[in-house]
């Protein structure tokens, strides 16, 4: 079974993508249109403190009446961020965000933040990974 570490290392899109404590949640969402991404990590520096994700917006924002360009995303960003650690197994990640119902997963090293996975990361994967079982068995049936 995989890694975070090595799905890290093979993702094709590249980069970790954050925005400051200081920014406002237009300038998070102006980010993540831009990258296409459906979340953003908060960085003070080389630091994690926070995660801020559309579901974030929809619920803290929209439903509570706010503004995108004068709500501070440390006012509604997730400030208790799950994360994996580098040897952390996809089917460990797969159950932790199945269990606390996230779709982003940042994954550290220490203090070092090494990148994102999301859930559609770990669903290409293990679909990859039966494919490959599939073709095996083909193959050990058919000679």
């Amino acid at each position: 079974m995989k890694t975070a570490r090595q799905l890290l290392q093979e993702k094709q899109r590249g980069g970790i993508f954050s925005v400051p404590p200081t920014s406002t949640v237009y300038q998070a969402l102006q980010l993540m249109a831009e990258k296409d991404i459906g979340a953003v990590l908060v960085m003070e520096g080389d630091r994690l403190v926070g995660i801020f994700s559309e579901r974030d917006y929809a619920r803290k924002v929209v439903l509570q009446g706010k503004t995108s360009a004068g709500t501070p995303i440390t006012d509604i960003m997730t400030k208790r961020v799950m994360f994996a650690t580098p040897s952390t197994t996809l089917d460990e990640c797969m159950a932790i965000m199945s269990e606390k119902r996230f779709r982003h997963l940042p994954v550290l090293d220490g203090e070092t933040v090494l990148g994102v996975l999301s859930i559609t990361d770990l669903v290409r994967e293990q679909i990859a990974e039966q494919r490959f079982m599939i073709e095996q068995l083909e193959h050990y049936i058919h000679g």
